[in-house]
């Protein structure tokens, strides 16, 4: 029997861009177990609804993670106004889905480089962020923020993007379609790039529902679930959904449903925009949430499944605020596909899943 040493990956690695700390049991260079820990970046936000009111919580929750802002600020817009019984106006639920599905854009063009860098592919990986920047010059020009946006807000959006500038995104996203193509036949084509993919982190779809991974980690497993096939929002004005799904189960798999989200989410703008309602963005909420009310919301953030969770107790501090976040919900899967992996394999296979630490951490 070979022998078995404990060696300790992380907190800091060049290849991940959070910190994660794992103890990996390894046979000379075969993984058998691994044991992940977080806690690293804690920062208690959570428990920040005692001391900002429900207000201005919304820009704190955009501080839980740089790459999801936009998607929880969200998240917990429309749980308060579902405390709250708030009706936000039609034009301001389709503002919100285009600045979602760029953010998601945008995360998926950035995992896209980092993956790309994880196996050397320098070229590969500056022309993925090369491509991210147009999103972010976006946000720029409808919100003035490039990471942080502070366009959501409980009632509606802070900003109207006018129609001309809206058939300019579009125009935009178009050209970035062209140019994505040609690095996609790169990801799924090349056969540099499927070695380092193909048959690594395998979890199988019955594996993936044992372990209740979410996202892009459970599509890539055959799982065709989605959050925005249940039309929340502003994603009921959309004619239909289908989640994007591949039955590859490996790194393979993964990588190609974040990029075919990206297509995904370029043609629900493009939809969006030919039905944006006209009318007013923002409407004046007055009040607090009424002490025990409650109100719970699920919603696809570009890693999968957020579900965020809120208390009124009758002023305008919340009770309890809770999130339960995607890369929360992944880290049992992701040990579980280093089991069997060679040690070089460990740090691409963590990123497969698309961690998000500070998101995890709250």
């Amino acid at each position: 029997m070979a022998e078995r040493t404990v060696i300790p990956f992380g907190p800091h690695h060049p290849v991940l861009p959070e910190p994660i700390h794992l103890d990996l049991v390894i046979e000379d260079e075969k993984v058998v177990e691994a044991i992940p820990q977080i806690g690293f970046i804690h920062r208690g936000l959570e428990k920040l609804v005692e001391k900002r009111d429900y207000k201005s919580y919304v820009y704190i929750t955009e501080r839980i993670c740089g790459i999801c802002a936009f998607g929880h600020s969200l998240g917990y817009s429309e749980t308060i106004e579902a405390l709250m019984e708030i009706e936000v106006p039609p034009r301001a639920l389709g503002l919100r889905v285009v600045w979602h599905e760029l953010s998601r854009v945008h995360s998926h063009l950035l995992w896209l480089g980092l993956l790309a860098d994880a196996f050397g592919f320098e070229n590969l990986f500056m022309q993925c962020w090369r491509l991210r920047e147009r999103v972010l010059d976006i946000f720029e020009r409808t919100t003035g923020g490039r990471v942080i946006l502070s366009a959501c807000n409980v009632g509606g959006v802070n900003h109207d993007i006018a129609d001309d500038e809206l058939k300019g995104i579009v125009e935009v996203l178009e050209g970035m379609m062209r140019e994505y193509k040609v690095l996609c036949k790169t990801f799924l084509k090349d056969k540099s790039v499927a070695s380092r993919l193909r048959g690594v982190g395998i979890l199988t779809k019955e594996e993936a529902e044992g372990f209740g991974v979410v996202g892009p980690f459970a599509r890539a497993s055959g799982i065709a679930e989605d959050i925005r096939m249940f039309g929340y929002g502003g994603y009921g004005f959309l004619e239909s959904f289908e989640p994007v799904v591949s039955d590859e189960c490996d790194g393979y798999g993964r990588c190609k449903v974040r990029a075919d989200e990206v297509f995904q989410s370029i043609n629900i703008i493009k939809e969006i925009v030919q039905k944006m309602p006209s009318g007013e963005v923002m409407i004046k909420v007055k009040g607090s949430p009424a002490a025990g009310s409650r109100a719970v919301m699920r919603f696809e953030q570009p890693r999968g499944e957020c579900f965020y969770y809120a208390k009124g107790n009758g002023t305008k501090f919340l009770e309890r605020f809770r999130i339960r976040t995607p890369t929360f919900m992944n880290v049992a899967g992701m040990a579980h596909t280093l089991q069997g992996c060679d040690l070089a394999d460990v740090p691409l296979n963590i990123l497969t899943i698309d961690p998000c630490i500070s998101c995890a951490e709250r």
